[in-house]
């Protein structure tokens, strides 16, 4: 690789790092400052906190003592307990399952994974032979033919960004001065470490039950509707919908900030996030970022993905190659409702994935 070529792939990282801190459940501080405003109460554990929604409807996220991965949902009836997603590694659903008992006795009846990306499944295994585990077919599919864990996103996310980060961690340790700033450091580098050596244990479980358009359940006095309403983030994204309490869990079909892309079918999501908007909810639960009331970020969103495949088009047009394009795509207008958005520039692989896509549309 030229340097021109290397320069051009550690910038694009920089801006993968704010995808991979998302995935890897690692809490910044401004996720920390977003978390304490937060309007609903909270209960925390060790590796979870809780935020209650509302009866029996919880939202879980990291505490930052350890890599969780996805944000999860916990959704009780008078009966039956359903969670949705399950983290990065065997570790973080075991630890769910451990500070789960903060807020009920019942066991795990079903889970629901909203797409087959590794920060939402890889703790399937824990819940194997407990629970019935039900998604997408499409995430059966992946799961059990697309070799997961040596592919996109586990491969840079993982197995390329974790070792970097730790390594990262270590140089800014050996050269902080202020002693807080030191130990907050080594806290972050002992998480990440841990988290590295966690991803061993991962044997990619599908689940054992799949749909292809339409799944309701009954809890027991609430009534679940799983739908795929289109392909989108991935191929097989499933939104979870209680019309008795208007929410919908929409993993990372729409989160409340940036998404991977690496899987995308940009214009059907495009459809499938109109689709969503046609359901009468009013508060949504991602799976990154922070529960959100409306339907105004989601139109945000359809619209930063038109800018986004317009742009890179016409960037591929002029004859720049993947690398560049990542680098001069402007997308700085929807910052204010993306603050991940410091300045030019987008996801390297998201960007590959729509060099790729276009070639599919041609085909």
């Amino acid at each position: 690789m030229n340097a021109r070529a290397l320069a051009l792939l550690v910038a694009a990282s920089t801006i993968s790092m704010t995808f991979m801190t998302g995935a890897l459940g690692l809490v910044s501080s401004a996720a920390r400052a977003q978390a304490a405003r937060t309007p609903y109460p909270v209960v925390s554990g060790k590796a979870y906190k809780f935020e209650k929604i509302t009866d029996g409807v919880y939202y879980a996220t990291s505490t930052g003592t350890m890599v969780t991965g996805s944000n999860n949902v916990v959704i009780a009836g008078d009966r039956d307990l359903m969670v949705v997603d399950t983290g990065t590694t065997p570790a973080a659903a075991r630890a769910f399952v451990e500070d789960l008992k903060l807020i009920t006795n019942k066991p795990v009846r079903y889970v629901v994974n909203t797409h087959f990306h590794y920060d939402h499944t890889d703790g399937n295994q824990v819940y194997a032979g407990k629970a019935e585990i039900i998604a997408h077919e499409y995430v059966k599919y992946a799961i059990e033919n697309l070799n997961v864990l040596r592919r996109e996103p586990f491969q840079t996310s993982q197995l390329t960004n974790v070792p970097n980060r730790i390594e990262d961690f270590k140089k800014q340790i050996a050269g902080e001065t202020d002693p807080a700033r030191r130990t907050a450091l080594e806290q972050q580098l002992v998480v990440a470490q841990r988290g590295w050596e966690e991803l061993k244990e991962i044997k990619p479980t599908a689940p054992g039950t799949t749909y292809s358009t339409t799944k309701r359940l009954n809890l027991g006095g609430r009534e679940v509707r799983l739908l795929f309403l289109g392909r989108g983030h991935t191929n097989g994204d499933t939104v979870v919908y209680l019309p008795g309490e208007k929410i919908v869990c929409t993993g990372d079909l729409m989160e409340s900030q940036l998404a991977y892309m690496g899987d995308a079918q940009f214009d059907e999501w495009i459809n499938t996030l109109e689709a969503l908007k046609k359901l009468d909810f009013g508060t949504d639960l991602p799976g990154h970022g922070v529960p959100f009331q409306g339907k105004g970020l989601i139109t945000a969103y359809q619209n930063y993905l038109r800018d986004f495949t317009t742009q890179v088009a016409a960037l591929r047009k002029q004859g720049r190659s993947a690398e560049m394009a990542a680098q001069e795509v402007d997308l700085t207008a929807y910052a204010r409702y993306f603050p991940q958005i410091q300045g030019r520039g987008a996801d390297l692989r998201g960007v590959r994935r729509m060099y790729a896509w276009m070639d599919e549309k041609v085909r």
